[in-house]
């Protein structure tokens, strides 16, 4: 089965949505090379999970992609402290855990899911 081994998140400031994304989850995130792309580590190799990049803004809406966070509510008050917007409603994903689109402020619509089982 195929699986997302890398992302990449368009901003038309990169060094503000580096210091968002760093403040926000704590990734290591570096310039690669001459361009405006910065590649992200978001966390250690034997967690699961996968590595992307932050890269100036082309033409394209970008994509969407959820992050696991250990604590929704935490999260939440973060992405608002940085200058980022929630969207919508925290929301349960029965046995699965807890969830919310946020926006960045870059205007990219992110996932965050907190795993809780006995979410309901």
């Amino acid at each position: 089965m195929a699986r997302v081994i890398h992302f990449e998140i368009p901003a038309d400031e990169p060094e503000r949505a580096v210091k968002f994304y760093s403040n926000v989850f704590g990734w290591k995130i570096d310039r690669w090379g001459p361009m405006e792309y910065w590649l992200a580590s978001t966390g250690e190799r034997d967690e699961p999970g996968i590595d992307g990049a932050i890269m100036e803004r082309s033409d394209d809406k970008g994509v969407r992609n959820t992050i696991g966070v250990a604590s929704l509510d935490d999260a939440v008050k973060k992405v608002k402290d940085e200058g980022g917007k929630i969207v919508g409603h925290k929301r349960a994903i029965p046995g699965v855990g807890w969830f919310v689109y946020a926006q960045d402020t870059e205007g990219n619509i992110i996932g965050m899911m907190q795993e809780d089982k006995n979410a309901k």
